[in-house]
C-alpha cells in the first residue's frame, strides 16, 4: 500500500485551505484514508487566517466513489463499523467546522462521496459525462453516513425517495435542476471559476459567515419563533465586530470593505 499521506494533497493560500483527495484511481476511502481526511478538516478550522475550506480532487474522472468495496467486502463487521464511524467524523468535521466548506465536483461521485459532499455548505460542479448517486440499495443497505436526510433536505423527499429506492444515478445536468449543485460550471473553466469562487467567498465578513453557516444548521428543528429568536441573537454578536465596522464605513465610503 502507498504512503497514506500521499493521499491528500493540501494547499493553503490567502484565507483558503484546499484539501484534494489524491487515492487513485477513484479516491474510495478507508479507515486510514477518513481519518486522515478528518485530521486535516479540523486542522484547516483550527487556522485562524482560514475562511474557506475547498475540497476537491486531484483525479479527472472521480471526486470519490465512497468506501473501497475490496476492503470493505473482506472486513468484519466490527471492522466495517469502525469505518462508517470514521466516515461520519469526516462529516462531522465538515459541519462543524467554523469555516465554509465547499465540495468542487468534476468526475464520478457515489455512496459515500455524495454523502461527503452533501455534508459541505455549497457543492461547485462542472458539466461533464459523470454520475451522482447513492447506490447503496443495490448492495442491499442504504446510505448511513447522513446520505438520507441530506439528500431530502437538498432536493426533496420525493426525488430522494426515488434516488434512493433506486440507487440509480442521475447527471450533473439533472443534479443541479434538482438543487444538489448550487453552480455548474463549463468544464472546460472550472478550476479557474472555482478559484474565483472561492476567492470571492473568502474575502468576506468570516465571523458573519460562521453565524450564518451555525443558524442554517440548527434553525430546521425550530419552531418559527424560536428561529426568529436565534436569529436575533446571531447577528446581535456581530454588531460590535470590526467587520460589522468596516462594512457600513466602506458602503458609506463607497469602497470594497477590507474584511479581517
Amino acid at each position: 500500500m502507498s504512503d497514506i499521506s500521499t493521499y491528500l494533497v493540501v494547499r493553503k493560500e490567502a484565507a483558503v485551505a484546499t484539501i484534494s483527495l489524491n487515492r487513485p484511481k477513484a479516491n474510495s476511502y478507508y479507515l486510514d484514508f477518513l481519518q486522515l481526511i478528518s485530521q486535516a478538516i479540523r486542522e484547516a478550522t483550527a487556522d485562524n487566517a482560514i475562511k474557506v475550506i475547498l475540497i476537491n480532487s486531484t483525479s479527472e474522472k472521480f471526486f470519490c466513489a465512497g468506501a473501497d468495496i475490496k476492503i470493505f467486502s473482506t472486513n468484519t463487521t466490527e471492522e466495517n463499523a469502525e469505518m462508517v464511524k470514521a466516515a461520519r467524523a469526516v462529516s462531522e468535521a465538515i459541519v462543524s467546522s467554523s469555516k465554509i466548506v465547499i465540495a468542487a465536483i468534476s468526475g464520478h461521485v457515489l455512496g459515500g462521496g455524495l454523502e461527503m459532499a452533501m455534508a459541505c455548505d455549497i457543492r461547485l460542479a462542472a458539466k461533464g459525462d459523470y454520475l451522482i448517486g447513492l447506490p447503496e440499495v443495490k448492495l442491499g443497505l442504504m446510505p448511513g453516513n447522513g446520505g438520507t436526510p441530506r439528500m431530502i433536505d437538498l432536493i426533496g423527499a420525493s426525488r430522494a425517495m426515488e434516488l434512493l429506492v433506486t440507487g440509480n444515478s442521475i447527471t450533473p445536468e439533472l443534479a443541479y435542476q434538482y438543487g444538489l449543485f448550487n453552480q455548474l460550471f463549463e468544464a472546460h473553466e472550472f478550476d479557474a471559476k472555482v478559484q474565483e469562487y472561492v476567492t470571492e467567498l473568502a474575502q468576506g465578513a468570516g465571523e458573519a459567515m460562521t453565524a450564518i453557516k451555525k443558524y442554517v444548521q440548527l434553525h430546521k428543528g425550530m419552531s418559527l419563533q424560536e428561529s426568529l429568536d436565534f436569529e436575533t441573537q446571531s447577528v446581535e454578536t456581530l454588531y460590535d465586530t470590526h467587520d460589522a465596522k468596516e462594512g457600513f464605513q466602506a458602503f458609506v465610503e463607497k469602497r470594497k470593505p477590507k474584511f479581517n
